[in-house]
């Protein structure tokens, strides 16, 4: 899936002006903006499972100024948390008192924003990989955490996105326990993740997991570690939380 995304002439991210048309393609998915009298345009999209959206947008100019970007993964099948879970594919291992980086895909969707005023309003959304879309319960089902769900495949650096499907986040692990100890998920607030692009390539914010003692419990403490880069940070589409550090207990 991903060569072929990365091998098809589809629309970048970034900032757009429509004068009369436009028309932007993503996989599975159309995109079409056009004046239709002095002072409006209409807006178009058909994505990847056949459905038609279709809006008019009243203008006081006679050009409208739009942002496609990636944003975070929280809207499909339906906005139900802002909590994401990510299960990767390979365990990782660390001896106690050990650290470890990696990097890891992580699902996004994509935004479509107007612009005015330099300011970005949220028009629309879109998914270009709705089979693997779904929400996963951590913890007990009376008093766990609905999640959006993920398997995930650890990724070899911030280049390695998959475009349009799913961005790059690095994890640090520190490992704090006088034992070892193995890693095969984690859950976050996402909604304290900010994130970037660069064509149609796209990176997260990362988080940092410390493995540690409480009273007599183990837990990994979860918070958000906020990445230093020149690519293009994406419009906020919802209101992010507090930084509010996420608990895990351990298996």
């Amino acid at each position: 899936m991903s060569e072929e995304i990365t091998q098809s002439n589809f629309s970048k991210y970034g900032l757009y002006t429509v004068n009369e048309n436009l028309e932007l393609t993503l996989p599975d998915t159309l995109i079409k903006f056009e004046r239709i009298g002095e002072n409006a345009f209409s807006y178009f999209r058909q994505d990847s499972e056949g459905k038609i959206i279709e809006k008019m947008i009243p203008s006081k100019s006679d050009e409208l100024k739009i942002e496609l970007a990636p944003i975070r993964p929280l809207n499909y099948p339906a906005r139900r948390t802002g909590y994401v879970f990510l299960k990767f594919d390979k365990e990782i291992y660390l001896g106690q008192n050990s650290a470890a980086s990696i990097f890891v895909h992580c699902p996004i969707e994509i935004g479509i924003f107007l612009i005015h005023d330099s300011k970005p309003e949220s028009l629309d959304w879109v998914t270009c990989n709705p089979i693997n879309s779904r929400f996963g319960l951590y913890g007990s089902p009376d008093t766990g955490t609905l999640c959006k769900y993920a398997e995930v495949s650890l990724a070899t650096d911030f280049s390695d996105s998959v475009p349009y499907v799913e961005g790059v986040m690095k994890i640090v692990i520190e490992n704090n326990l006088e034992s070892g100890q193995t890693v095969s998920k984690v859950i976050f607030p996402i909604t304290d993740n900010s994130l970037y692009y660069e064509d149609s390539k796209s990176i997260l914010d990362g988080i940092k997991v410390t493995l540690k003692k409480r009273a007599v419990v183990s837990i990994a403490d979860v918070q958000t570690d906020v990445l230093s880069t020149d690519w293009m940070k994406s419009p906020t589409w919802e209101a992010s939380t507090s930084n509010t550090p996420m608990e895990m207990g351990l298996e």
